[in-house]
């Protein structure tokens, strides 16, 4: 039942809510499922055509009505527009998922400075600019509202070969934290996501190109032996933005079927050893005892 979905069907009704990096992959499946769910939606990403294709595509499947807005995160100016467009087609924005994100995987002394600034640009500066823009219309307007930054789980481990990944998305971290005190009395909450694998065919085909994502199975790494199905993740997203999640605020909330305390348990590895093995170390261990 874990990819079926979650809340009851007139859960967001009312709500505006805004994902941007909407066109595809995970922004895709929230959406979807916030469409279902009685919201009307606005779609952003840089580009149009995709954008386009996607909200005819959810539109066609849900009934819903859906906005699509092409912007660069990066542009403060390009993001005011699409807090006036969604305001005029709607009159009011309600819930911010920041989503948009980019990375690749690089032994970090490879990497230029215009290669980490790009990533930093995009994730932790892109999701400042749409949270400030949105932020401040909200509490000028003394109007409620909900921010769901989507993170990663090494953004409070790190990781090695995703530097400028993980710097970004510490920091906006830091930042869902930091608001949910400061703009908690506006009635503003601020919480994040940390998904882990959950594959979408062009985030990851880019990630780990040719063979690499069989190789490097995920499912190896994830107690539960399986990756995350987009529905699961839509289910948490979809209650962190409705009103039953009211008092949930400043919290990252790990989605990984237990992937990243896999990698911090110092003996974890050892379920590699098979049973026959751990009869053999018991015995030597009863005899070590013996002697």
């Amino acid at each position: 039942m874990y990819n079926q979905p979650m809340l009851k069907d007139d859960a967001l009704k009312g709500k505006t809510i805004v994902v941007t990096g909407g066109g595809t992959g995970l922004g895709k499946a929230m959406g979807t499922y916030f469409l279902k769910l009685g919201a009307n939606l606005v779609i952003t990403s840089r580009k149009l055509e995709v954008l386009q294709k996607t909200a005819a595509e959810m539109e066609a499947e849900t009934g819903g009505k859906v906005l699509a807005v092409q912007c660069d995160v990066r542009d403060y100016g390009q993001v005011e527009n699409v807090l006036a467009a969604t305001i005029s087609k709607f009159g009011s924005a309600d819930v911010l998922v920041n989503n948009a994100a980019g990375n690749f995987i690089s032994p970090t002394e490879r990497l230029s400075a215009n290669a980490f600034s790009s990533i930093i640009d995009i994730v932790l500066k892109g999701t400042v600019n749409c949270t400030l823009a949105f932020g401040k219309h909200w509490i000028a307007a003394k109007q409620a509202a909900s921010v769901l930054n989507i993170v990663t789980t090494y953004a409070f481990t790190g990781s090695a070969y995703v530097v400028p990944s993980a710097c970004a998305k510490g920091g906006v971290l830091a930042l869902t934290r930091s608001l949910a005190v400061e703009w908690g009395k506006y009635g503003i909450r601020t919480n994040a996501i940390a998904p882990g694998p959950f594959p979408t065919k062009g985030a990851w085909d880019r990630l780990l190109p040719g063979d690499l994502a069989e190789k490097f199975d995920f499912k190896n790494r994830v107690p539960l032996k399986r990756v995350g199905d987009h529905q699961e993740l839509a289910n948490l997203a979809a209650f962190l933005v409705s009103d039953f999640s009211n008092y949930i605020n400043g919290e990252v909330i790990t989605i990984d079927g237990g992937e990243w305390l896999q990698g911090a348990g110092q003996m974890n590895g050892l379920e590699a050893i098979p049973n026959e093995m751990w009869d053999m170390l018991e015995q030597m261990t009863r005899g070590a005892k013996g002697s």
